[in-house]
């Protein structure tokens, strides 16, 4: 699906009913008006999601969140650029202060049932696919973009940047503070021991820790 840059008139059309709407308490009806008016900006949003006062959207028109799902307070969703689109499937939880940003021509999807923590950063340059009933443990990082340094003599933002995306497969639980790098695909059914730094692809049923992460321990299912 493609998504084109907001106008200036759309952007302030988001910005004002987000301001105006998102900062109502939940319990004086802020969830039922921010309900009914964030149909008008977002591509798809069910009548079932539970979002709290506080939660920050850009770029609405490239999001589709399903049902059940829980956003929280500080909750940053975004979705600003060209060609993007995120997909927050049935029954996902998005803890405080979660933060979710595609970078241009990018794919976020998050399938159902998945519980992100408190503090995740999950940020796109590269797509990034989370599958169904996966725990992502508080203050982790899912980063799918990488500076390539081939000219040490250029600056910073004018070398190559690798977008391979991310894949974690159905039913895998990342601990606390874990961070995931481009380029990797965790399979299903692992275990990511608290502040593993996973930089290559994790067999499924694995467990898994360290810096850099190195499976300690299979768990092969048939």
């Amino acid at each position: 699906m493609i998504y084109q840059n907001q106008t200036i008139i759309e952007r302030l059309k988001e910005l004002a009913l987000t301001t105006i709407f998102g900062k109502i308490p939940t319990a004086c009806l802020g969830l039922e008006i921010r309900n009914f008016i964030y149909k008008s900006l977002f591509q798809r949003i069910d009548n079932s999601v539970y979002i709290e006062e506080g939660a920050y959207f850009f770029g609405a028109k490239c999001i589709e969140i399903g049902k059940l799902v829980h956003i929280f307070k500080g909750v940053c969703i975004d979705g600003r650029g060209i060609d993007n689109h995120i997909d927050i499937k049935d029954g996902v939880i998005l803890n405080k202060g979660v933060n979710i940003k595609a970078l241009n021509a990018t794919d976020v999807y998050i399938d159902e049932r998945t519980f992100i923590g408190n503090d995740v950063y999950i940020i796109g340059l590269g797509n990034i696919k989370i599958g169904q009933d996966c725990v992502i443990g508080d203050n982790s990082g899912i980063f799918a973009s990488r500076n390539i340094f081939s000219d040490i003599n250029q600056s910073i933002p004018y070398n190559d940047i690798t977008r391979k995306g991310i894949v974690i497969e159905d039913n895998c639980w990342l601990g606390h503070g874990v961070t995931v790098l481009n380029g990797v695909t965790i399979g299903k059914g692992s275990i990511i021991g608290a502040n593993s730094v996973v930089t290559k692809d994790i067999p499924p049923y694995s467990n898994v820790a360290g810096i850099p992460a190195r499976v300690i321990k299979s768990k092969r299912k048939d």
